[in-house]
């Protein structure tokens, strides 16, 4: 090929590249403005009308409240398109609370530092720490030892140990402990540096793994004992922690299985069927790793007295009232001091940007809490359906629950919803244990955006996927979620004593 023929094709690439970028940076213009606009939008609007619950009680819509709506909506849009980073979106989100005086500036960013974002934190912190002890490379030998060769079965192998360990542990603190493991398994499968389905479907599929994993037991988030203490207060009746095992374990089960399937054969099939030369592989790294070292021993003895603490915190009364940052934040604290970290790992292993994504979430959600325009949101939404179908009634709720858990915290999600549903069952003859399990089904299955789940900003860390994918992807699986609701409530939850309508 002539050296004239090969300046041609490398403009002509060159030229392409350049549309590309082009083509995207007016994309991310336009929806910067779509965002803007949304905001603008409930800005100029005049005030909106209020909700009226079953009861006949009004809700005004207060100025800050309808702002915060549209700035709600601005978040939304920029997330998902990421117009900016998403850490900086957050930070937006604080900015203009305080400039078009929503809130105050120090109640919007106070929250960034809110417990829960420093349990995240935390919770990272120990996945660097397995990472740097050899803890996660020997567990992910152990589990590819097992599963053999076919990507498939690698895949299933993730999952299922994800929905293991989310049994005992906070399904943050799980992202965090195998996203390490799955950097070692995205290494061996030769691509590392590349996106590849293999790798979305692992990283996704992990995601919404510890999310259905966390719904089997009270250990897995806190939405389950933050949901019964409100179900206790509304309703006087306790469901211990069995009892709500029973319920909830069939639904996170079956949604991993699925999340399996649908991601491996239909959205992201692996390029390869499997890892040849894997298992010699294996076999030799197993050898070579010998007996377990003192920092690994170190570091699980760490990670086991949080999980210790974090499963019999209730039962304990002199632990009970102790934020659950605690245990997790001290072990990271005791690594500082045994020389496991250094600053250098603090500054350049932990991902800010999702730190500050979590803040911004929770900025978000208080301020739609305290503004009252969730309240309104959810009412103006669950009275439409106060003369429907019990089945299409309980589908809304699901719908509503789903669609904030995207954008606030599962649990005030959880906190605003299940009053005004409980209220409004009663007019239609419908369950109140049904109302519950629907709301905690819901609230753990955050499909669709990264600041719905701690877990779904660790996998986007691994750059296998876009929030775009993500969210593509997430729109089926939504409503996959919202079909399994269905199905529970009509069926599966009748059958285990659960039944829908109530004499």
């Amino acid at each position: 090929m002539s050296n004239t023929t090969q300046a041609a094709i490398s403009a002509s690439v060159n030229a392409e590249q350049q549309i590309n970028d082009l083509s995207g940076e007016w994309k991310r213009i336009a929806f910067a403005v779509l965002g803007i606009g949304l905001f603008a939008l409930f800005y100029f609007l005049p005030q909106l009308p209020p909700a009226v619950d079953p009861t006949g009680k009004a809700f005004e819509l207060s100025r800050e409240a309808q702002l915060s709506i549209g700035l709600f909506l601005l978040a939304g849009v920029w997330w998902v398109f990421e117009v900016i980073p998403i850490g900086v979106t957050s930070l937006t989100i604080g900015v203009m609370q305080a400039a078009f005086m929503i809130r105050p500036a120090v109640e919007a960013f106070a929250v960034f530092m809110d417990p829960s974002v420093l349990f995240i934190l935390g919770s990272l912190l120990l996945g660097v720490a397995f990472t740097k002890a050899g803890v996660t490379t020997r567990l992910a030998f152990k589990m590819l030892s097992v599963v053999g060769e076919d990507s498939r079965k690698i895949l299933l192998g993730v999952f299922l140990v994800t929905l293991a360990l989310t049994l005992v542990m906070a399904h943050t603190a799980v992202a965090a402990t195998m996203f390490p493991l799955m950097l070692v398994i995205i290494s061996m499968y030769g691509k590392e540096d590349v996106p590849t389905n293999f790798g979305r479907a692992m990283f996704i599929g992990m995601a919404y793994s510890a999310g259905a994993g966390s719904l089997i037991t009270l250990l897995g988030a806190a939405r389950g004992p933050v949901a019964l203490g409100f179900f206790k207060e509304f309703t006087s009746i306790d469901i211990g922690f069995l009892e709500y095992s029973i319920a909830m374990a069939p639904l996170g089960i079956i949604m991993v299985l699925i999340t399996w399937f649908l991601l491996s054969y239909v959205f992201f099939k692996p390029e390869q069927d499997k890892i040849d030369g894997l298992k010699k592989k294996v076999d030799e790294v197993n050898s070579q790793m010998g007996p377990m070292t003192g920092k690994e021993i170190f570091v699980i003895a760490l990670a086991v007295a949080v999980v210790a603490i974090l499963a019999t915190q209730q039962f304990i009364p002199a632990i009970a009232d102790m934020n659950r940052s605690i245990p997790i934040l001290m072990a990271a604290i005791i690594m500082f001091m045994a020389k496991l970290f250094t600053v250098e790992d603090l500054e350049k292993s932990v991902p800010w940007n999702i730190v500050l994504l979590f803040g911004g979430a929770m900025s978000i959600g208080t301020c739609l809490w305290v503004t009252g325009a969730a309240e309104w949101m959810a009412i103006h939404w669950l009275t439409m359906f106060q003369n429907a179908n019990w089945l299409v009634f309980v589908v809304a709720i699901a719908f509503l629950v789903i669609i904030m858990t995207n954008f606030i915290m599962n649990v005030a999600a959880i906190a605003i919803t299940m009053p005004v549903a409980l209220v409004m069952a009663e007019y239609l003859g419908v369950n109140s244990y049904l109302i519950l399990y629907t709301c905690l089904a819901a609230a753990g299955l955050p499909y669709m955006l990264l600041v719905g789940a701690a877990p779904n900003a660790i996998a986007y860390q691994a750059k296998q996927f876009t929030t775009g994918q993500f969210f593509l992807v997430g729109v089926p699986f939504t409503i996959l979620a919202l079909i399994m609701v269905a199905v529970f409530a009509l069926t599966v939850w009748p059958i285990l004593g659960i039944p829908a309508l109530v004499k």
